[in-house]
């Protein structure tokens, strides 16, 4: 298979041009209306025919672009027309019928320009993570896409990694993040790492510790907003009712889950539980009128990070509060 076309990140990629249009002229007929077609002449299945043969010929020149390497990823390996005709289409049943979530506040986040999304993280499993993702693009007016930033052990995993990498997630280092806000991409975080995902199921809800700041200092540099997200639902896909602590040193994992369903059922017990989701964007936190040295700045710090917290926090404890059930 032929290496794709990497594209320097800050470079502008190159527009196609949409096709001309012309119009036919025909002679002047000055004696004599135009008569229209009657409805009935244009067969009634020639729109569905016509649908089918668009996807299959769309189908076929992906699998053409793909063989050829006439494609493009950016230096991060992002992969933007993957992610979207296979990614998100896999992610999408997920998000729609068995999660069924609800998405509210989109229009907090900007239509353009960079935005850094702060969430909270749960869920034994990452699922929250590529949830977000398709509620940015698939819910946002200007569909737009979220780079994710990932751990280290996501980037050591053999198909992990490259999955990963191709849905435009990338490290979780200042510098990285800096360099996508600064070029306009929606950046999304969750600082609570593993803490968060890892924490027992009598803990659900509460935020673990934010680290040290490190992603407001990031967002002052760059210059642009934090926008806040809660997220209920994904704390109940696996119930941590235990954590096999041995094992998880001996595998190099964080943590080994223990639910009702895993191990004790095997792969049948990696299936999630299908809880109803909610996810909802707070008010963007402005960060463009503080000083170039204000990144340097821990009381500064000390208190975004806090206050961006206790927003999560509180949009958590509200949302917990107006759901009617976890299945429904």
């Amino acid at each position: 298979m032929a290496d794709a076309k990497v594209i320097p990140f800050d470079e502008d990629r190159p527009r196609r041009r949409a096709p001309r249009m012309v119009r036919a002229v025909s002679a002047p007929e000055p004696a004599v209306e135009p008569v229209e077609e009657p409805p009935a002449a244009v067969p009634e299945r020639a729109p569905a025919g016509g649908g089918w043969e668009r996807r299959i010929a769309g189908g076929l020149a992906f699998l053409r672009r793909r063989v050829t390497g006439e494609y493009e990823v950016d230096e991060f390996g992002y992969d933007k027309e993957l992610t979207d005709q296979v990614l998100m289409s896999l992610m999408r049943p997920l998000f729609d019928k068995y999660f069924r979530v609800e998405v509210k506040g989109i229009e907090n986040i900007p239509k353009e320009g960079g935005a850094l999304i702060v969430a909270n993280h749960s869920g034994t499993l990452p699922l929250d993570g590529l949830m977000l993702q398709v509620a940015v693009h698939d819910h946002h007016p200007a569909q737009r896409h979220l780079r994710l930033l990932a751990a280290d052990l996501v980037f050591m995993l053999p198909v992990v990694n490259e999955l990963a990498r191709k849905a435009g997630h990338t490290l979780a280092c200042a510098e990285d993040a800096q360099r996508l806000l600064e070029a306009g991409e929606l950046v999304g975080v969750m600082p609570e790492g593993f803490k968060g995902i890892g924490k027992p199921f009598g803990d659900r809800y509460k935020l673990q510790r934010f680290g040290r700041g490190g992603f407001v200092s990031t967002a002052l540099r760059a210059g642009t907003p934090i926008v806040p997200c809660s997220i209920v639902g994904a704390e109940e896909i696996y119930p941590m009712v235990g954590n096999a602590k041995t094992l998880a040193r001996l595998l190099g994992i964080p943590y080994f889950p223990i639910t009702p369903t895993f191990p004790w059922l095997g792969p049948l017990g990696a299936v999630p539980l299908p809880t109803k989701w909610t996810i909802q964007f707070g008010e963007p936190i402005a960060t463009a009128g503080y000083a170039a040295e204000a990144a340097e700045d821990p009381m500064l710090m000390f208190n975004l990070t806090d206050q961006v917290r206790e927003q999560i926090q509180h949009t958590l404890y509200k949302l917990l509060v107006q759901r009617r059930s976890v299945f429904f």
